[in-house]
């Protein structure tokens, strides 16, 4: 048994949806011709059974009963490699079509991670959750249908070749048939793929409008929104339905005129021969075979009608995938190297000490989290990590080096354990050290399993503040170099506050961290403090300096309370 997805899904062409289509092809070249030949071999005996029976016919017709045994062995034979080939074929296109989507999976993921907060800047939420659900779905039914659109091409080819070395009426009957009912069917399409796309979107946007309610739903409850929001929501997913039949409409025409126009085919190639057949220019057996290929031949039209549908779209989702695939960080990292030592941020002043917990207060909030951004990379700034400009080394080394962790970080479902120890590599006694720091030992002894808990989706049953706790538990277990904290204790009591300013001093000794926060506890607890006002710093010291030396300070951090 093969594993799925491969390790390294390489580097797509991204040029465009066509080339990226043909690449994913390219990727899985073995298999995918192996799958076009069992294919093949499926259509072709399936094909050469009705000149099988018709011989069988003529043999009980001539009373020919060696003949009949020898053409009832090889349509038992036709039998058993259908089968064989069957089972194959279809065993070849399940694992191309997994093959072709986790692929595209695996490059979406990896571009996210690589995007990070790029992301949700670009794209919207629900664009993004399309493309998990339906895009990947779409290109691996455009690799798929390879397999049975090549084989029912074949089975066409062979079966008009043998009708004209039978009969050429009915042969080039057939040959211009098949070519009219296509192009019959093909006018369908467009308008079929038009009204998919606007369903596509109108989905996307009730995704989006989703996802922002579960965001906000204790705030709508708080302001009393969450009625207005979900009329809102019900008039979109009508909007979704109505989309939805009218695709519905398009389809069921599709699908009844795959059946109509065969089986006029079928019709007049039956009728013709029958015709042959009484003026005697064709034996009986010829007419019952015409007919079974003209039954036939319904599989593979209603193939090709099925491989153009499905290939346009896996053109149009693979247009999407390619608009994820190349878009480009906002920062990127160079060649660079450094070794560590003073981080310190040009536009504002803010300079931190190797091996110091440091705290900033700024008058607004905001001045607080771009100041983070910068010293994290996530943010273009004049920042330097040592002797070394911050932009000029890798990103994946300023990741590794300088954790930013704000109140957006999220939980993930799975093992507590494996959610804290993020690297996989923290022992029970360092998991427990950083519960402890964080005062989050109480949370996991109240879950039934410890560490070994499943965690839901998003910690949906933990509170903000326990949340809080948990993340910044994981922060301190990942041990960076530089760890910057923004508001770690917004959400919690001032009793748990203090202890976890207290704790956080121990837990970090030698190690740089900065906190961001106005919160006195955690201040008090700092060795250095810098007062941030309009983006620069305006003054530095410990708390009780500037709480005797600031007025401005003392009035962000007790908020204007004698």
């Amino acid at each position: 048994m093969r594993s799925l997805p491969e390790a390294d899904p390489g580097v797509p062409d991204i040029r465009s949806p066509l080339r990226y289509l043909w690449w994913n092809a390219g990727r899985q070249a073995p298999s995918l011709l192996l799958g076009i030949g069992f294919a093949v071999l499926w259509w072709l005996v399936q094909a050469l059974m009705p000149a099988v029976l018709g011989q069988g016919i003529q043999a009980v017709t001539a009373k020919d009963t060696p003949s009949l045994v020898t053409w009832s062995a090889v349509l038992f034979g036709l039998g058993l490699i259908q089968a064989f080939s069957g089972i194959m074929r279809h065993r070849m296109a399940v694992y191309n079509w997994l093959a072709a989507a986790y692929r595209t999976v695996q490059l979406t993921s990896r571009q996210a991670a690589r995007l990070g907060a790029t992301l949700p800047k670009r794209l919207s939420t629900g664009e993004v959750v399309s493309v998990g659900n339906s895009d990947i779905a779409h290109i691996g039914n455009s690799i798929d249908i390879l397999l049975r659109g090549t084989g029912a091409v074949v089975a066409i080819v062979t079966v008009t070749v043998i009708l004209i070395s039978t009969s050429l009426p009915l042969g080039l009957l057939v040959l211009v048939g098949v070519p009219i009912m296509a192009a019959a069917v093909a006018p369908l399409l467009r308008p079929l793929h038009r009204r998919q796309r606007h369903q596509r979107e109108l989905t996307g946007e009730l995704s989006t409008r989703a996802a922002d309610i579960v965001a906000g739903l204790r705030v709508l409850r708080g302001v009393g929104g969450e009625q207005v929001f979900s009329r809102r929501y019900r008039d979109e997913s009508q909007d979704v339905r109505g989309a939805g039949v009218r695709v519905a409409g398009v389809e069921s025409v599709l699908e009844g005129a795959q059946i109509v126009l065969p089986g006029l085919l079928i019709a007049l190639v039956t009728g013709i021969g029958a015709s042959f057949a009484v003026a005697g220019d064709i034996p009986t057996g010829q007419l019952v075979a015409f007919y079974l290929y003209a039954v036939f031949l319904i599989g593979p039209m209603r193939t090709l009608t099925e491989a153009a549908d499905k290939l346009t779209k896996g053109h149009v989702a693979a247009g999407r995938v390619i608009r994820i695939l190349s878009l480009e960080p906002e920062v990127t990292g160079g060649t660079g190297s450094s070794a560590g030592g003073v981080l310190r941020d040009s536009y504002s002043g803010v300079t931190l000490q190797p091996g110091w917990l440091s705290a900033v207060a700024a008058a607004a909030p905001g001045d607080a989290i771009a100041i983070a951004d910068r010293l994290g990379r996530y943010a273009d700034g004049d920042v330097t990590f040592g002797s070394a400009e911050l932009r000029t080394l890798p990103i994946d080394e300023v990741r590794s080096r300088i954790l930013v962790a704000d109140n957006d970080a999220r939980l993930f479902n799975g093992r507590l354990r494996d959610e804290l120890d993020v690297r996989g590599q923290a022992t029970d006694e360092d998991i427990h050290r950083a519960l402890r720091a964080a005062c989050a030992t109480d949370i996991v002894d109240a879950l039934p399993d410890g560490l070994d808990t499943e965690v839901a989706e998003a910690g949906r049953e933990f509170s903000g503040g326990q949340q809080q706790r948990l993340r910044l538990a994981r922060a301190l277990i990942t041990d960076p170099e530089v760890l910057i904290l923004v508001e770690p204790t917004s959400a919690v009591d001032a009793h748990s506050e203090a202890r976890i300013a207290e704790r956080l001093a121990a837990a970090r000794a030698g190690r740089t961290t900065l906190i961001c926060t106005t919160s006195p506890l955690v201040l008090d607890r700092a060795e250095h403090v810098i007062y941030v006002e309009e983006g620069r710093v305006l003054a530095e010291g410990t708390h009780r300096q500037l709480l005797d030396g600031s007025p401005a300070y003392a009035a962000t951090v007790t908020r204007g309370e004698d």
